[in-house]
């Protein structure tokens, strides 16, 4: 990754939520491991031949270029940094991750330790749905170690010692103190949680 005055180059970065604007363009939540939650604008990227199109995958690791001082900046490039296969369960799990991700971080503060710990749960996540992988964290748990790190990272963490999160009985009891903080601190119930008790029931 480098930097020139108002240009970033090649930064390791997600995608967490796409809008359309005006016809061929597209306006993305990303976020950046050094420069936390940013908001840029894809030009041109609903286009067919766009080289953005393709790549501009939510849970996908990326490397992304923008360049701009204004709150609203615009990519000028991103490339796949890497592959996190997800279905079933863990691609809605990974869509409430995001959801925390934006509702519950300032824009450009940077968190590499939550992105490190986004990361990580998005390969347990790839991990757990596939079945035939022996030794893989359960997905419930791979969601609760990134709830907690969320919280801890962001200055709302609990006040208990850290639970062992391959302890399933640790998992069940750290769950509802989890829930109980995020709560306090959500202004309104987060649309993917309802939809995951709704399929799932947790």
């Amino acid at each position: 990754m480098t930097k020139r005055a108002g240009r970033i180059y090649d930064a390791p970065g997600y995608l967490l939520h796409a809008t359309s604007w005006r016809e061929t363009s597209l306006v993305i939540q990303a976020f950046s491991r050094d420069y936390g939650v940013m908001t840029l604008v894809a030009r041109g990227a609903k286009r067919p031949h766009s080289q953005l199109r393709p790549v501009l995958s939510a849970f996908q690791p990326l490397l992304l270029s923008w360049t701009g001082v204004r709150e609203v900046k615009t990519l000028t490039r991103a490339e796949a940094n890497g592959l996190t296969p997800l279905r079933g369960r863990a691609f809605m799990s990974a869509w409430y991750m995001n959801e925390l991700i934006l509702r519950l971080l300032a824009r450009e503060d940077p968190h590499p330790a939550i992105f490190d710990a986004y990361r990580q749960a998005l390969h347990d996540l790839s991990m757990a749905s596939n079945t035939n992988i022996k030794g893989a964290l359960p997905l419930t748990a791979a969601l609760r170690r990134f709830e907690w790190t969320l919280l801890q990272e962001a200055g709302y963490g609990l006040d208990m010692p850290i639970p062992d999160f391959a302890d399933a009985q640790a998992v069940r009891r750290v769950r509802g103190p989890l829930r109980d903080r995020l709560d306090q601190l959500l202004e309104r119930p987060l649309l993917t949680r309802r939809v995951l008790l709704d399929l799932y029931g947790s």
